[in-house]
């Protein structure tokens, strides 16, 4: 089930939405949200960047690759 939607006012540069736009392809919406969803996933990205090499996997990843 998605979470809750929240309307919000934002004020941005219109020529930074513009060119947001453009390369999305994407309207306003949804242009705004992959923003989000991007800054969201870098986060992400760098807490499992600092675990690189401090986890022990019991499989090497190419007994993962010949596994699926």
């Amino acid at each position: 089930m998605p979470a809750a939607a929240k309307k919000i006012t934002v004020e941005v540069p219109a020529e930074l939405l513009s060119k947001a736009q453009k390369a999305s392809g994407a309207g306003i919406t949804q242009t705004i949200r992959a923003g989000l969803e991007l800054i969201a996933a870098g986060r992400a990205y760098e807490r499992l960047l600092r675990l690189q090499g401090k986890v022990q996997f019991s499989r090497t990843s190419k007994e993962l690759k010949a596994d699926r």
